[in-house]
């Protein structure tokens, strides 16, 4: 099969597409013919050589992926060869084929086409995980989602919307903003220009649970943010690694700080986040309340181009890498 091979760790044009070993599934895994993956930011992190996958996961890049089942482990059930399917990866997506355990395979939902369907099992997993099964997101709750114009902040829009939250945002331009306004925001924040912490405490007394992708650089602002019994939640770096908690002003909220992965979670981790958002969020993608939001399609032989694109920020939404044109 071909891949997607990082040559050495670097820019965007260290990526090759080249021929490598077909992968083989084992017992309780099924093997895709992979018909898209898309590109996240772990990715770039990765292809820069700072972010290696588990001990035993595919060297290759993408932690998703749709496509058809092709074969199927020892011991596989429920599912069948020529199934239309998405999965959540360590690794490996950026290939024509791959090798998924069985518990992190979710189906095609409803209308959703199966190119589109790639850029659903991370945000999916991530924003679920996070804000409904660890933060416990409740209707007529504040939700403010940093970075609302990408993978993870379009999806945590729609998902805030569905659960009856009101929706407050950060992006770095008008025209971001007015497409999160059109996804459901309710209040849309320009962090160039404004300070989001005084616009959401005028605007609603503050926020009940955030999604973070900035890390250290906002975690102070973050607290100051929060309502009596907040929760910050945590899953990006790109502001720094490295910051200040004012414990006082986390104990006189009763707020709570949590910051989790998915890629290094054990699989039987990973295997219960899917089975939930299978039972609950899948419902909501079915009825078109949840869609997945792709920015633009690459063929898969042109990563570097979508990993580029991505870096600039010029994209609203997923990415996509296309396995066959």
């Amino acid at each position: 099969m071909y891949a997607i091979t990082i040559r050495e760790p670097g820019d965007p044009d260290v990526l090759e597409w080249a021929e490598v070993a077909d992968p083989r599934p084992g017992p309780g895994e099924v093997l895709l013919e992979v018909a898209a993956s898309a590109v996240n930011r772990a990715d770039l992190l990765q292809r820069q050589g700072h972010y290696p996958p588990p001990p035993g996961a595919s060297e290759i890049l993408g932690l998703e992926c749709s496509g058809t089942i092709a074969e199927l482990g020892e011991g596989v059930e429920g599912w069948n060869v020529g199934d239309e399917v998405c999965a959540l990866l360590s690794g490996g997506g950026y290939a024509e084929k791959v090798v998924v355990p069985a518990g992190q395979l979710l189906p095609v939902p409803g209308e959703v086409d199966l190119l589109a369907a790639a850029g659903l099992p991370e945000v999916a997993c991530t924003v679920w995980s996070n804000v409904v099964m660890h933060a416990k997101l409740a209707e007529g709750e504040v939700l403010l989602v940093h970075g609302g114009a990408g993978g993870v902040g379009t999806h945590a829009i729609q998902v805030g919307k569905a659960l009856g939250a009101t929706v407050a945002v950060t992006a770095g331009s008008a025209d971001r903003l007015e497409s999160c306004r059109q996804l459901g925001a309710d209040l849309t924040i320009n962090y160039k220009d404004q300070d989001f912490v005084e616009v959401l405490r005028q605007e609603t007394g503050g926020a009940d649970v955030i999604l973070d992708n900035m890390g250290a650089s906002y975690l102070g602002r973050n607290l100051d943010a929060l309502r009596q019994d907040g929760r910050l939640v945590i899953v990006g770096m790109q502001g720094g690694v490295k910051g200040e908690l004012n414990v006082g002003a986390l104990l006189g909220k009763r707020a709570s700080v949590f910051a989790a992965g998915l890629r290094f979670r054990p699989p039987e981790q990973k295997a219960a986040i899917v089975a939930d958002v299978r039972e609950r969020l899948w419902p909501l993608v079915e009825q078109g309340s949840v869609k997945p939001i792709v920015g633009q399609v690459v063929p898969m032989a042109e990563a570097a181009a979508a990993h580029r694109a991505l870096e600039e920020g010029s994209v609203f939404g997923k990415v996509l890498l296309a396995a066959k044109s």
